[in-house]
């Protein structure tokens, strides 16, 4: 059985290109940084290790359209390996992983958090202890229950 579940955040914004044809199809590209278990005795100084991923169709327009550098998602796929001649005559060796399924590993705002970023939306009236939330000052109108 050929089964690859990977959980990981992306090295750069996804590269999408489309097929040719009638049905033109998306090929997105990505790379994830995969955190080795058990990191900090390595040796090499090396603590994740990259690995490159392709999705195809209504996946590879998702990666296109929601992933960016530094999401976290997990992706279930396959290992597909295969080989090139460069053009110096080289042969090189690949191995990618074959997205079968791909999704977020982490909330919107815990990604912001780990990214130092901020939430572009500034947050509606947090609750109160009790759980509601508090009535913004300077409105004038009754609500409309009673």
């Amino acid at each position: 059985m050929n089964r690859v579940i990977l959980m990981g955040r992306l090295t750069r914004d996804p590269e999408v290109r489309y097929s040719q044809g009638d049905s033109s199809m998306a090929i997105a590209r990505y790379s994830l940084a995969v955190d080795r278990r058990g990191s900090r005795n390595n040796s090499d100084g090396q603590t994740a290790d990259f690995i490159n991923c392709v999705a195809f169709g209504r996946s590879g327009e998702f990666a296109e359209k929601y992933f960016r550098k530094g999401t976290k998602i997990l992706v279930e796929g396959r290992i597909q390996t295969g080989s090139y001649t460069n053009k110096d005559g080289v042969r090189v060796y690949t191995t990618d992983i074959v997205v079968e399924n791909q999704e977020f590993a982490e909330s919107k705002n815990a990604a912001a958090e780990s990214s130092g970023g901020y939430s572009a939306a500034p947050a509606p009236s947090q609750p109160v202890g009790d759980g509601f939330m508090n009535i913004p000052d300077g409105i004038d109108e009754e609500l409309p229950f009673n």
